[in-house]
């Protein structure tokens, strides 16, 4: 079985280079969303899928490679819960992160680390807002409090 250390490198390799909508490398989102997730009390298991939560929606790894990867009990389940699918409506997958069980924890952490006001302060005011009422919907949905209150 894989151990927290290697799926964190696993995770950062598959996922070198890649920038998110700021620019900043795309490993620091996944490094705030483990740490969040620990920080939640979350069990390996959750901080394993939490450094993998996007590997499979954004391509980085296959589903090929989750379907074999010896990894913990439910990391497998979690991340695919946490992949959205292409064309996916937002209410389909937010019911399925609430069916699976730990996956909640991790998008919890995930929207916290999107939502925070100084990530989202170098983004241009559209996306800005757009990306602010995208978190607050999900959160809505998920059943998780808006930290920053309702949107005006």
């Amino acid at each position: 079985m894989l151990t927290l250390p290697e799926v964190e490198a696993i995770a950062r390799a598959a996922h070198a280079g890649q920038k998110d909508k700021a620019g900043r490398p795309y490993t620091e989102h996944l490094a705030a969303v483990a740490e969040g997730v620990r920080a939640r009390g979350g069990s390996p298991a959750q901080i394993a899928a939490a450094w993998l939560h996007d590997s499979v929606e954004d391509g980085a790894l296959s589903p090929q490679w989750l379907a074999a990867a010896e990894l913990a009990p439910g990391v497998r389940e979690m991340v695919l819960a946490l992949s959205k699918e292409p064309g996916e409506d937002l209410e389909s997958y937010t019911a399925r992160i609430l069916a699976v069980p730990g996956a909640l924890l991790v998008k919890e952490a995930d929207l916290a680390h999107n939502a925070d006001p100084a990530r989202l302060a170098v983004l241009d005011a559209p996306t800005r807002t757009r990306l602010a009422r995208k978190y607050a919907t999900a959160r809505a949905l998920l059943g998780l409090p808006d930290p920053q209150g309702p949107l005006a």
